[in-house]
Formats: C-alpha cells, sequence, structure tokens
C-alpha cells in the first residue's frame, strides 16, 4: 500500500511546457525497460513509489514497451488501480504509437486506424478513460502527414488525450507538423527527441526550432545508454548491458578507448563539481532553458536518487563549459 508523502514537491523543479499551462518535473521517468512482465512487479511498484515521493509526477510509456509489447503500460495500470488512483490528478501519464505493434497493415507507422486504435488498447490496459500527453512516435514517411495530425486532433477532441506530442522528428517536418496542429486548434506541447552529451544531433536544427515554435522538449537517452555513469569509467561490467552478445541498445564494440577517455575526463570535471558523471550529464541538459524535462531509465530506486540530485546543481561556470565542449569535440 502506497503511504503518501507531503512533501513530494518540495525538492523538485517544475518546468513550464512550452506555450501552455502545464508544467512538467525537471525530471521524469520512462517506462521503456524494466517494467513489463519479464521484470519483478515488487520492483516496479516500488521505483514508482520512489520516484513520485521525489516529485516525478510524469511516467512516460509507449504502447510497445516491455518487454513483451505493452506489458510496461499493463503493469503501471496495475500500479495506479491498486495503489496510485486517489493520486490521479497530480500526475501525469503518457503514452505513444508509432512503431510496430501488431500484425497487418493497421499495426504501425501513422495511419489514423492505427493511432486511434493503438490508444483505445493504452488506456484499456492502463484502465484509463484519458492520458495526459498521447505522442506519434516517428515520422510516417508513407501516411501524408495532414491525416497523422489530423488523429492526433481528433483524439484530443474525443477526450482521449489532453495534450499532443512527437517523437524522433526532424527539426523541417516538426515544424511542419506543428502548423498543421496549430491550424487544427490542437497545438503541439512537446517534442520528445534523443539528446545527451554523447548525441547531439538535435543541436543542429531542432532545439532552434522548438525554441522558435514555443514546444517543449523531453530528451529520452540523456545518459547514452548508462554510458554517461560511472558503470563504465573502468570498461565493461560483467553484468552490464553492452556485455550482453544479444544487447541491441549498447554492444562491447560501442566502448572503444576514445570513447573510455573522454568518459574519464567528463568523470574529473563532474567530481569538482561533487556530482557523479550521471549527474552532470543530466544537468548539462537541464542547463538549456528550451529542455522541459529529462526521461530518465531505471532498474533500483538509488538510480532515481542519483538522478533527482542533478536539479539543484545546473549552473556551469565558462570555464567547465568550455572544457567540457573540447572534451566532445566542439
Amino acid at each position: 500500500m502506497y503511504n503518501a508523502y507531503s512533501k513530494r514537491y518540495e525538492n523538485m523543479i517544475y518546468n513550464r511546457c512550452g506555450r501552455s499551462g502545464l508544467k512538467l518535473p525537471a525530471i521524469s521517468l520512462g517506462l521503456w525497460h524494466n517494467f513489463g512482465n519479464v521484470d519483478k512487479f515488487d520492483n516496479c511498484r516500488k521505483m514508482i513509489y520512489r520516484a513520485f515521493d521525489l516529485g516525478i509526477t510524469h511516467f512516460d510509456l509507449a504502447n510497445n514497451y516491455g518487454p513483451p509489447a505493452g506489458s510496461a503500460e499493463t503493469t503501471f495500470g496495475r500500479i495506479l488501480s491498486e495503489d496510485l488512483k486517489p493520486y490521479r490528478d497530480e500526475i501525469i501519464i503518457s503514452t505513444k504509437a508509432g512503431y510496430f505493434m501488431w500484425d497487418g497493415p493497421y499495426g504501425d507507422w501513422g495511419s489514423k486506424k492505427y493511432l486511434v486504435a493503438s490508444l483505445d488498447q493504452s488506456l484499456k490496459r492502463m484502465g484509463l478513460d484519458y492520458v495526459d500527453i498521447f505522442y506519434h512516435h516517428r515520422p510516417d514517411p508513407e501516411t501524408p502527414i495532414e491525416e497523422t495530425m489530423r488523429a492526433l486532433d481528433l483524439i484530443v477532441r474525443q477526450g482521449k488525450a489532453l495534450y499532443i506530442g512527437l517523437s524522433n522528428y526532424g527539426p523541417l517536418e516538426a515544424k511542419r507538423a506543428f502548423k498543421i496542429l496549430r491550424d487544427l486548434g490542437t497545438p503541439c506541447l512537446i517534442h520528445q527527441p534523443k539528446y545527451s552529451m554523447l548525441d547531439r544531433t538535435i543541436e543542429n536544427g531542432l532545439l532552434d526550432t522548438l525554441e522558435q515554435e514555443k514546444v517543449g522538449a523531453i530528451v529520452f537517452s540523456p545518459l547514452a545508454g548508462g554510458l554517461l555513469s560511472n558503470r563504465y569509467l573502468k570498461g565493461i561490467p560483467e553484468d552490464s548491458r553492452a556485455s550482453r552478445p544479444d544487447s541491441p541498445f549498447l554492444n562491447s564494440s560501442d566502448i572503444t578507448s576514445e570513447l573510455l577517455d573522454k568518459l574519464m575526463k567528463l568523470h574529473v570535471i563532474a567530481n569538482a563539481r561533487d556530482q557523479k558523471l550521471s549527474q552532470m550529464a543530466l544537468s548539462w541538459i537541464l542547463r538549456k532553458s528550451i529542455i522541459t524535462s529529462v526521461l530518465i531509465g531505471a532498474s533500483r530506486i538509488s538510480q532515481i536518487e542519483e538522478c533527482v540530485e542533478a536539479v539543484h546543481n545546473t549552473e556551469f561556470t565558462e570555464e567547465e563549459l568550455s572544457n567540457i565542449s573540447e572534451i566532445l569535440g566542439g
């Protein structure tokens, strides 16, 4: 049974999401990994509890999170129903559709048929009448963007989502989507791209577009799959994600001597700031005013607690930023 912690909001920072009335916690919890049927339910529940106690009010899901696909939503729905239902109005729940979910021509990408059906399934798995944010997970190269955006507008008008977001859209396609949604009367609230010290692709136009369009940004993989942590400073631990031969996200070949040299130099700067490398990596992102929130993943409570501390140290000196830039290669 969840025991309410009345001081949960004291130590979290909440940022306004673009040009809207919604604020999100600077740290949000993503359920991409470690919340599926293959994971221990009690640990899942304890992580959700602790995150909420620490002021993390936003929980981010997608139709295909697990494994197996859909099971993260089922896990979260069970925790919500059994323990957190009285706090529903204090919680932001998001989900997405856009990647493969079921067989046949209607279980992937961005058609109206797929998006509406997928969200109906997600709501059923979580036991909800609506989600707070519904994202199109990735651009569809074949479906007209107008159809996809009209489907998102319809979903809001049906009351199945309060706000609309996009994920993995480039700057040009994002700008086009923003205009269509604005003209429909359902402006895009937020964009969810990949961003970290080791992947700065969105600095080449997307961040500027989001700032110009007054759309919030919530980034995923801010720790580059765990590389930006103390875990890999001395090589590849035996129990790490990179040590698994079947890992689809991080391979041992990714851990080069050049990368390890960068990580160690960043670790020295973090240590001088009285932070762990993971905390500095989050603080480095959150220092930008355009960033509304960073999405962290976790397999244990201590990781969540460690990440939350980053919100209290987001100021960098010019020397620190210059040294970090030099390490990262510009």
